[in-house]
């Protein structure tokens, strides 16, 4: 299998791939299926990520020359390297092709600067959450995400020993990023901001791609910076990590 960084010609395949991933991996109806393809596989979103060369990466697993899975991933403003998704053909599972996205994805971030790796996965995702497990990365924290009108409870891995928060000064105010509580962003994640450091009262989000607060959200949950555009949609889709 060849391991490599995805191009424009390739989007027809990456949407394929994660809807029959995501078929293979849930109960969901056609339509959701179809609405969560649109939403984040997008050719035009796509084309964005790839053209983005410094923070964003998609890989693609090849396979005698079809494309069998693949991986999308980030690297935050803080030097902190995470994996979005990582989706398997499911006809190519068990044969090892999601370890080998993730290496290559690893040393690729790496590369890129970043001095820590998350992975996010539902926590109902029992071999997701094992995946990560499995490779020595340690829980470090939870968010939570909107699936067709649903909530359900995300985990945060890492390979840091520690996250934790980070004081920062918002017009001259002291408040506390906690990088171990975050909302899923179309760039990179939306950190909690707290008023203290023992976490009681939010005061908004820090936009990881450009390392800004973002305070605004709307009444259906989403959330925009204003700085670089990364934005918290009202939805987003795990994956299958085999």
């Amino acid at each position: 299998m060849k391991i490599r960084e995805a191009v424009s010609s390739d989007r027809p395949a990456i949407r394929d791939v994660a809807r029959r991933s995501l078929e293979a991996s849930y109960s969901l109806g056609p339509k959701a299926i179809t609405s969560a393809i649109e939403e984040w596989y997008d050719e035009e979103r796509i084309e964005e990520v790839l053209d983005d060369e410094s923070n964003r990466l998609i890989l693609v697993g090849e396979q005698d020359g079809q494309v069998v899975g693949l991986s999308e991933s980030v690297l935050s403003g803080d030097s902190i390297g995470t994996i979005l998704w990582l989706h398997v053909d499911p006809a190519y599972r068990g044969e090892g092709i999601g370890s080998a996205l993730f290496d290559e994805t690893h040393g690729e971030l790496h590369d890129r600067g970043a001095e820590t790796l998350q992975g996010r996965v539902l926590a109902d995702n029992v071999e997701g959450n094992s995946f990560y497990e499995d490779r020595g990365f340690e829980r470090a924290g939870t968010g939570e995400v909107d699936i067709a009108g649903r909530t359900y409870v995300e985990n945060l891995y890492t390979d840091a020993d520690e996250l934790g928060r980070e004081r920062i000064t918002d017009d001259g105010r002291t408040v506390y990023v906690d990088h171990n509580n975050h909302e899923s962003g179309s760039m990179a994640p939306f950190h909690v901001v707290h008023v203290t450091e023992g976490g009681s009262d939010r005061y908004g989000y820090f936009c990881s791609n450009c390392e800004t607060l973002a305070n605004a959200m709307d009444s259906m949950g989403r959330i925009e910076c204003d700085n670089c555009g990364n934005v918290r949609k009202p939805m987003r889709w795990d994956a299958a990590y085999l």
